[in-house]
């Protein structure tokens, strides 16, 4: 590419991270580093009455979690700030003195009571809606008596009232625009905080954006901010109009299908190279059967023309999937720490003191196989940490066997135990499935109810390796504890 290849990830800082938003940004930032360019974080906070305290850091804390890092922004500066809007208004300020002396924009003094009005007009006529474009052609003593007894004062841009705009999207192809189907929008608010239409448009070109990857919804408006760079005499970017992310029943995601902040899947236990893993492929791929990839598999590979029309379907199945698979690829002292991370961010309910990391690491293998996120972990061990296993003595009792000799399957078991050497998995199978043959009853009944003893769980972490962890005593103690409730 001839230019510099800049982007920007611009969010307002209104709430929780969405899952859409940090999948705009995650696309934005593989496209920098693929070309070697520069990723922008901005923070667009002209919409004051929508401020949630907290968000910036929030937002932060969610691309750090991820692993994505900005070249210019909050807390890292650069050659183009500042990075927040608020500090930005005497640009946007000048950039409206411009565009009414050049007779691109004007002042409207039209109340809301008016607008309301036009509106509810406008609905039952069932024909053009916005403004009306009331104040777009005042005399100048028209003008001077509303200066003077107007209570609120907006500038609206002039949008043409005949011919097109065309975009030629990267991602929808050359999209064309009727001009006369768009409103004299807002630019400036009466509060002197620009709107989004204007204060992007004068960051963009400031800034240097090369490229804008934003969601789908924009799409409609992009003849207002074609028609604003014209208005300005300034080359806009290319533009990138992102499928939008919909819930499996195709409508859009929300609260109802379950989380949708990315913090809130950290939260539940989602490892951060799942999670970009996945959101990266909500709408794009690379062919039709490769679903895993490292972090610089996808920089190396993204490219915008792989980036779907289609909608993208926000699938927890495949998430769950893919996130059991990074799991197991971790090694047992990756998968300890990231372990021993969760559970000081949420800490366990059934943990009282979190264990140390040796301990966590001998833990790992228990529970390696059976996890689909990093929460699965404390239901499948909680048992080691409590000081006696909750169960009801009949389910102790496997299919096929009765109390009498379900208790002399575990005193003959109980006998071996207490004589073994070596209280390691293997020689603990090894005798235990000796004992069954001796027994002339089945392993797994043998191993449920010693399963059941010493767990107090019916689907368990594997049963030799869970015993070695407990350690020899208190094996014994918690069969003999069986035993004696059978008795």
């Amino acid at each position: 590419m001839e230019k510099e290849v800049r982007v920007r990830f611009a969010p307002s800082p209104t709430g929780d991270p969405h899952v859409g938003g940090i999948r705009t940004a995650i696309f934005n930032w593989l496209f920098a580093r693929h070309h070697g360019g520069r990723f922008i974080f901005r923070i667009e906070d002209t919409d004051q009455a929508r401020l949630v305290e907290g968000s910036v850091g929030v937002l932060q804390e969610a691309l750090r979690w991820l692993g994505i890092e900005w070249d210019e922004g909050p807390e890292v500066g650069g050659d183009y700030g500042p990075y927040f809007q608020s500090q930005r208004l005497d640009l946007y300020q000048d950039a409206v003195k411009q565009l009414v002396a050049s007779g691109h924009a004007y002042r409207c003094y039209c109340t809301s009571e008016r607008l309301a009005e036009v509106r509810s007009r406008q609905a039952k006529a069932k024909g053009f809606t916005g403004y009306d474009r009331r104040c777009r052609d005042l005399s100048d003593e028209e003008r001077l008596e509303l200066e003077s007894s107007a209570e609120t004062t907006v500038v609206r841009f002039s949008m043409p009232l005949d011919g097109t705009t065309t975009v030629n999207d990267i991602v929808r192809g050359e999209v064309t625009f009727e001009n006369k189907l768009v409103d004299d929008y807002v630019l400036l608010k009466s509060d002197g905080f620009p709107t989004y239409h204007l204060a992007h448009v004068v960051d963009d070109h400031h800034m240097k954006i090369s490229h804008v990857l934003r969601a789908e919804e924009w799409l409609p408006s992009i003849p207002r901010h074609l028609q604003l760079y014209e208005a300005f005499g300034w080359e806009p970017p290319q533009f990138a109009h992102l499928p939008i992310i919909l819930a499996p029943d195709r409508s859009k995601l929300s609260k109802r299908h379950g989380a949708t902040s990315v913090l809130e899947y950290r939260d539940l236990g989602y490892l951060p190279q799942s999670m970009f893993n996945f959101l990266t492929l909500l709408g794009w791929s690379l062919d039709d059967k490769t679903e895993l990839f490292t972090v610089q598999e996808l920089v190396e590979q993204f490219t915008l023309d792989r980036i779907t029309k289609s909608s993208a379907i926000f699938n927890t199945e495949k998430l769950d999937w893919m996130n059991g698979h990074y799991i197991r690829t971790l090694t047992d002292d990756a998968l300890a720490d990231a372990l021993l991370s969760f559970w000081r961010e949420c800490p366990p309910e059934t943990i009282e003191i979190i264990p140390d990391r040796e301990y966590v690491i001998r833990l790992v293998p228990l529970v390696k196989e059976r996890m689909k996120t990093l929460r699965d972990a404390e239901p499948l061990i909680s048992f080691l940490f409590k000081d006696e296993v909750e169960y009801e003595s009949e389910e102790l009792v496997q299919k096929g066997m009765d109390t009498e000799s379900t208790r002399h399957g575990l005193e003959v078991a109980l006998t071996g135990i207490e004589s073994l050497g070596s209280f390691e998995s293997e020689p603990l199978e090894e005798l235990l499935r000796a004992t069954a043959g001796d027994l002339n009853v089945k392993a797994g009944q043998l191993f449920g109810s010693l399963r059941m003893a010493t767990t107090g769980l019916r689907v368990a972490p594997p049963l030799f390796q869970t015993m070695e962890v407990m350690g020899k005593e208190r094996t014994v103690a918690s069969v003999r504890k069986a035993i004696e409730r059978l008795g």
